[in-house]
């Protein structure tokens, strides 16, 4: 069982990026996905999650309206489209995927209940710079 997350790279402040986030040895849509994310010298910070069935989708406050989580499951795929892209985003994307549910703890700043996850895939790095 395998995670990959792709699709990363540089881009300049306002521009979008897409990454993609595949499995190997095991149907994504049969798990809830997550994207987090961990800059150098800073916390690991949770993005996006999408339920099982795709009905539930989930983004943490400073990636709302800016970003998509979305599946396609002919491509057993999850992708992230990141738009008006920040220096701030700046950071290693990955994926993981859980087996429940996205386990988003409520209270004023949601989060995704990183310890939930159950696979954890590799990551991909992304550079807002001009």
């Amino acid at each position: 069982v395998q995670l990959q997350a792709s699709g990363g790279g540089l881009v300049q402040p306002g521009g979008s990026l897409r990454l993609s986030c595949a499995a190997s040895g095991f149907r994504l849509d049969g798990y809830a996905i997550g994207w987090f994310r961990q800059a150098p010298g800073k916390e690991r910070e949770w993005v996006s999650c999408t339920s099982i069935s795709d009905d539930n989708t989930y983004y943490a406050d400073s990636m709302k309206g800016r970003f998509t989580i979305s599946r396609d499951n002919a491509k057993n795929a999850v992708y992230l489209q990141m738009n008006s892209l920040k220096p701030e985003d700046t950071a290693v994307y990955f994926c993981t995927a859980a087996e429940s549910i996205c386990a988003v703890r409520p209270g004023p700043r949601p989060k995704l209940d990183y310890s939930n996850m159950d696979y954890f895939g590799k990551g991909t790095q992304v550079t807002v710079s001009s």
